[in-house]
């Protein structure tokens, strides 16, 4: 059997993929996890063969939980599956250690795919994902998104500011100062030419970043 962890924060998105992997009789979902931390706490409980995780979760967000886990346990393929299709997002997901990217509205299709050719050895992208880096990689150059101009730490700041978190609660959940924080947000602001952490949220809202 492939033992797989999933993590989305939605439970009802969870048990419809749950369902998808465990009716093929050769994969069991052996821990589901609703945020970050959590996804990172049963990673290191249980043997897993591949993990399924979800950038846009509370607290620390996807791209957080994929390179601690890279960092953690750098043989354990990890997928990405999202309902972002934002060419940064695929590229920040490789860079982070994922060795696979598939949308939500792909799932039906691929996720079980997916899941077999990263358990193999191999990797696997959507159709989408495919594309977009072909594209990249064609124009040699950076994409257009705003984003594109932040670090992943500027990211995971800004979509934790958009959220309502305070400087307190971000500096404890990435293990950095609340100076660290202000110091974030003031990058930020200047980066993406914004007065406050109300436009702050407006552009999260505007990019995918966080859902309306």
């Amino acid at each position: 059997m492939i033992r797989v962890l999933l993590a989305d924060d939605h439970s009802i998105v969870r048990a419809g993929l749950r369902s998808l992997i465990e009716e093929t009789g050769e994969m069991e979902v052996v821990v589901e996890a609703a945020d970050g931390r959590e996804a990172i706490r049963e990673a290191g409980r249980v043997t897993l063969d591949v993990a399924v995780i979800d950038i846009s979760m509370p607290g620390m967000d996807g791209l957080e939980v994929i390179s601690q886990l890279h960092a953690s346990q750098p043989d354990l393929p990890i997928l990405v599956l999202t309902m972002h299709e934002e060419e940064q997002y695929v590229v920040r997901s490789i860079s982070a250690g994922a060795r696979g990217y598939i949308t939500k509205r792909s799932a039906p299709e691929q996720l079980v795919k997916a899941l077999r050719q990263l358990q193999a050895g191999g990797r696997y992208l959507s159709a989408e994902a495919a594309e977009l880096l072909a594209l990249r990689v064609a124009r040699g150059e950076k994409g257009d998104s705003p984003l594109e101009s932040l670090s992943n730490r500027e990211i995971q700041v800004l979509r934790a500011l958009a959220l309502g978190q305070t400087n307190r609660e971000i500096a404890e959940t990435y293990h950095i100062s609340v100076k660290t924080v202000d110091t974030y947000r003031f990058r930020l602001l200047k980066k993406l030419n914004l007065r406050n952490n109300a436009d702050l949220s407006r552009f999260a809202i505007q990019t995918g970043l966080i859902e309306p």
